[in-house]
């Protein structure tokens, strides 16, 4: 700054003296400045900066000189910045070098910090340790002959206790295994093949539309439309707030999916009136007659099963827009054929009887609301009309207890059925049943002693209980969970296995102050 300062004087003193001078020569000399030109400003400059210059050769004018000045003042300036630039990423360097060994520091810092703290816990635990060695000393050196005969009774007592449990449950397990290992060795070797998906069936359809507007030409002029439809169809068409929608609502799916196709047809077409709407119905129907038969032969196809009746096979396709408890009732019908084939195989039994007796099991579904009846009885009427077998037709109806069971394969086929509906996310439950048996689960566990909180979790399959660490010991809790499960197999009607845990856990709370 300080030889900016000094340029800046040099150039301004250096352009009044060049103006002064002209100005006098002019005067002087009638405008003649020749004689000012020659003079050099090397006195002017070397006065200022304070350095002398020598003579460079022959005299030159005053914008001359200042450009030189200039030039030489610029370098200097130049080298000045690049020796500040330097200086300060130096300081830079070092600020950030800084920086690290702080961030070092405190890290040892709390290192520390956090090993103070370790070793004060340790220290306060050997000398509760030891305060409990003293009082036990104190203790035993105070006992009579009887009081030391009790203590060692009451301790012969909890070992005996102990080892009690871990008899009881080591005979229960070797049991349990002993049990269900060829029982086992069937289920997985036929179930591990057996991919079936989660229950998601409803008894409503929903029709999207293009826009709103649809609406208005659905439901047509006094509503004419939407009562033909619902009269064709026997269908519920509920029309309401939701957006570009209509419901379709019926507990005959088959009926349900015509009046869906029938919709989606009249709005592809755009045009819907009472001649439109029978004449779609119609198509529509008959697509669906096609589509259940090919549904039919399909199933046949996967479970194995060949040479049904015509009117068998459709009625079989029909199980396709029926549900039970949520699951489709044909994925349910093909899934218990193979868990039947493949056990009846491993048992020795008719595979064919079983496969073929599974799949028409729930056949009296396709038709129970049109005939008075267990569907498992008429399932049995319909195989001997259309010329199954005894053996088919017996299995068919005794899988549901209705009469009683005489083969091994009608044992299979409601086994398989068993195992089919009551794996998780096959059937869905109502909601009031689903929190009766939570609730009794729930109040099982409860009214046993020691008892502090109980918890049915993972939908019912699950009971989590905690106890009082101060009334049960391990020992007892390991014999609550026996009591428990027992109770609740006796007690309550489930699906599949339910999982009791017993918690005990102990802590201990003190208040600095």
């Amino acid at each position: 700054m300080e030889l900016v300062a000094i340029g800046v004087g040099v150039l301004l003193a250096a352009g009044a003296w060049v103006v002064r001078g002209r100005a006098g020569t002019i005067h002087a000399t009638g405008g003649d400045s020749t004689g000012v030109r020659g003079q050099s400003l090397a006195p002017l400059v070397s006065t200022r900066t304070g350095t002398s210059m020598p003579p460079t050769g022959p005299p030159v004018d005053g914008a001359q000189e200042i450009a030189l000045l200039r030039e030489r003042l610029d370098t200097e300036l130049g080298q000045r910045r690049d020796e500040i630039a330097r200086l300060e990423e130096r300081i830079l360097q070092r600020e950030e070098s800084l920086e690290q060994r702080l961030v070092e520091l405190d890290g040892r810092e709390r290192s520390l910090i956090e090993q103070e703290g370790s070793l004060r816990d340790r220290g306060a635990e050997v000398e509760d340790v030891r305060e409990q060695r003293i009082r036990e000393l104190e203790r035993v050196g105070t006992m009579s002959r009887a009081t030391a005969r009790e203590a060692l009774v009451r301790e012969l007592e909890g070992e005996a206790r102990h080892e009690a449990a871990r008899t009881v449950r080591r005979i229960e397990e070797e049991a349990r295994l002993d049990a269900e290992r060829r029982v086992r060795s069937i289920l997985s070797a036929c179930m591990q093949r057996i991919a079936a998906g989660h229950a998601a069936e409803t008894t409503v359809s929903l029709v999207e539309l293009p826009s709103d507007d649809m609406k208005g030409r659905i439901i047509g002029r006094e509503g004419r439309n939407i009562r033909t439809l619902e009269n064709i169809t026997g269908v519920d068409f509920i029309i309401d707030d939701t957006p570009s929608a209509v419901v379709l609502s019926s507990f005959d799916g088959v009926r349900r999916q015509i009046a869906k196709l029938t919709l989606e047809r009249l709005v592809q077409d755009g045009r819907i009136h009472p001649a439109r709407i029978e004449e779609a119905y119609y198509q529509a129907r008959s697509e669906i007659e096609n589509h259940i038969i090919e549904q039919g032969e399909q199933a046949m196809f996967e479970a194995n099963v060949h040479g049904l009746h015509p009117e068998m096979v459709k009625l079989l396709g029909r199980l396709r827009y029926r549900t039970s408890y949520g699951q489709n009732v044909l994925s349910h019908s093909i899934e218990v054929s193979r868990l039947a084939g493949m056990m009846a195989a491993e048992l020795g039994a008719g595979a064919e009887t079983a496969r073929r007796a599974a799949l028409l099991h729930d056949i009296g579904k396709a038709v129970s609301h049109e005939t008075e009846g267990p569907h498992a009885l008429i399932g049995g009427d319909l195989a001997r009309r259309y010329r199954e077998t005894e053996a088919v037709a017996h299995a068919m109806e005794a899988h549901h207890h209705e009469v009683e069971m005489r083969t091994v394969e009608a044992v299979i086929v409601q086994v398989a059925d068993s195992l089919s509906g009551a794996r998780p996310g096959a059937r869905g439950e109502s909601l009031e049943n689903y929190v009766k048996r939570l609730r009794d689960l729930e109040a099982i566990a409860e009214r046993h002693s020691g008892v502090e909180k109980v918890y049915a979790i993972q939908a019912g399959r699950e009971i989590r209980v905690t106890v009082a660490p101060n009334e049960l010991s391990d020992d007892d809790a390991a014999l609550l969970s026996h009591e428990i499960a027992r109770e609740i197999e006796r007690e309550v009607e489930y699906p599949g296995q339910i999982k009791v845990t017993v918690i005990r856990e102990s802590r201990t709370v003190e208040i600095a102050k």
